[in-house]
């Protein structure tokens, strides 16, 4: 007998269609595992998670792989990967064009993005194995060619510095509207309809609006009023929803930013295109993401064109192991509501513990969240997952806290600024409140590791004037000066105090003294990085050739 069978039973006829799996009889014996052998018996296609499914079938086999990765999924043949991982992660590391899973016309790879499409109410979504940096390529490759390609996007300011590879790639312009800064907590909010309703105003010619919402400190704007602004001004909305890969999980979270309006200004308005970094908070493997497609005309119109760009973004050996993780993660999170409830019970426990303590403030209180509605609305909800913490107000600096913290406590923040440092409580997450709390307050004002006394704080710089677009400052003939000589200088570079990774300076910018200083000033941090910058201290910088 073949190998190869069809098998009815187990595959099912979907479309008209037959999955080919290999004939367990002819193949070897199975695997042992339990859990397994009774995923063996399912169809894929009847599963709640159809990829993951059909992955851990293949996986359950006792195949003699042929094929790549290297390790030909055989713990045996990599002890050391396989006694760091675990041999189930080797059995389950497949490369891709396997019938049964992702290869076919209608595969079980299809029906989990179809899931995916339903569960964050859009017309359409992508799977992605570069995270949302790679949907924010897609993303701008896309609006390269929507419209013509000299018309400008109309783009938040604060937008992670991929967005702007992105722009680079693609030859796209854009006009830059500024979200609120919270300047002494060095915090971007987002940006208010009334502000996007002006940028749009001034460029006539815009093709598009693209905004980030929510903030890396969870500040959300009013999505359905900057969409109904976006769409009254004749161009799509584009939202950058990398933190919000849980939104509409749960009645305490604000809805998805793909799904509609239904009230307020933004009745009947959505986002038109939506990246999603879904590792971030929606528990899938780090580096998974997805992109979603909103609904109506806009977003018609893009989908061929994000198709095309998902094609050429694409890696040809997608990582099974990252792709069956945003399968799990989006059944767990629409089958977890209890779970993201109780996570978001010991946020607000983690809050009151310090608001109680006294020496701390909580700084997404004085975020000032407006009534729904109001166009000048730059935080229109408080993501609750998001606890941050102004230890600037008990005397210590953010930057040295969160480095202390994690070497001498063992607890590690997200990220920090000079004043704050912001503890992320992911879905299902239950962390030792008592612990946090108990090491935060013992961190003395007196300790010059980390004590505020002497230091000078430096502010968030403005942009420099723009003289040249992105594409052309980076592929310009450049030159590396001394930084003090930058000054004034048209940069070559994108440069990002990373985290969060929101340019301080793009190419084609002229570079100021403020900024110098700033990016200078992070650099020295404990846990300070500027992405793009030639060295590490920032001592010099890549400028445009006069």
């Amino acid at each position: 007998m073949s190998a190869w069978i069809t098998v009815l039973a187990l595959s099912g006829v979907h479309s008209g269609m037959v999955s080919i799996l290999p004939d367990p009889a002819a193949a070897g014996p199975m695997n042992t595992d339990p859990a397994a052998a009774d995923a063996m018996s399912a169809d894929p296609m009847d599963s709640p998670t159809p990829y993951a499914t059909a992955l851990r079938q293949f996986a359950a086999r006792d195949t003699v792989r042929m094929i790549v990765p290297g390790h030909s999924g055989d713990p045996s043949a990599s002890p050391e990967l396989a006694e760091f991982f675990g041999a189930q992660l080797l059995r389950l590391d497949v490369a891709p064009l396997v019938s049964g899973i992702d290869l076919g016309l209608y595969t079980p790879y299809e029906r989990s993005v179809e899931l995916a499409a339903e569960a964050w109410g859009a017309t359409r979504s992508w799977f992605l194995t570069n995270g949302s940096s790679q949907a924010n390529r897609i993303a701008a490759l896309a609006l390269g060619f929507f419209g013509s390609r000299d018309q400008p996007v109309v783009a938040q300011r604060s937008t992670h510095s991929s967005f702007i590879d992105g722009m680079i790639i693609a030859g796209l312009d854009a006009v830059f509207v500024q979200p609120s800064i919270d300047v002494e907590l060095g915090i971007a909010h987002g940006v208010s309809p009334a502000r996007l309703s002006a940028a749009l105003d001034r460029t006539p010619r815009a093709k598009a609006a693209y905004v980030v919402s929510p903030s890396y400190f969870g500040a959300t704007p009013d999505v359905p009023a900057l969409a109904a602004v976006a769409h009254a001004h004749g161009v799509p909305l584009v939202v950058d929803a990398a933190w919000g890969a849980h939104y509409g999980f749960h009645p305490e979270l604000p809805p998805s930013p793909v799904a509609l309006g239904t009230d307020g200004p933004g009745a009947g308005h959505g986002a038109d295109l939506v990246i999603m970094s879904t590792h971030k908070l929606g528990g899938s493997l780090t580096q998974s993401a997805m992109l979603h497609l909103g609904h109506g005309a806009y977003a018609e119109a893009l989908e061929p064109l994000v198709d095309r760009a998902f094609v050429l973004e694409q890696s040809t050996s997608e990582s099974a192991l990252l792709l069956a993780s945003l399968d799990l993660a989006r059944h767990q999170l629409q089958t977890g509501a209890a779970r993201i409830g109780a996570s978001l019970a010991a946020a607000e426990q983690l809050r009151a513990a310090i608001r109680e303590r006294g020496r701390f403030r909580i700084a997404s209180d004085a975020f000032g969240v407006a009534a729904a509605g109001d166009p000048d609305a730059d935080v229109a909800a408080v993501d609750p997952s998001r606890v941050s913490i102004d230890v600037g107000a008990g005397g210590l600096l953010g930057h040295a806290v969160r480095s202390v913290m994690l070497r001498d406590h063992g607890i590690q923040f997200e990220l920090s600024t000079d004043a704050c440092v912001l503890a992320i409580v992911g879905p299902g997450s239950h962390p030792d409140l008592g612990r946090i709390v108990d090491a935060l307050h013992s961190l003395r004002a007196d300790d010059p590791e980390v004590a505020t006394s002497g230091f000078v704080r430096v502010p968030l710089p403005e942009p420099g004037e723009k003289r040249m677009l992105v594409r052309d400052a980076t592929f310009a003939a450049a030159t590396v000066v001394p930084a003090a000589q930058a000054v004034g200088r048209v940069s070559a570079d994108s440069l990002a105090a990373y985290p969060p990774g929101i340019p301080n300076v793009m190419p084609g910018e002229v570079i100021t003294a403020e900024t110098v200083e700033f990016l200078q000033h992070v650099a020295a941090a404990p846990t300070g990085f500027v992405r793009g910058a030639v060295d590490p201290a920032v001592e010099t910088l890549r400028v445009v050739a006069e």
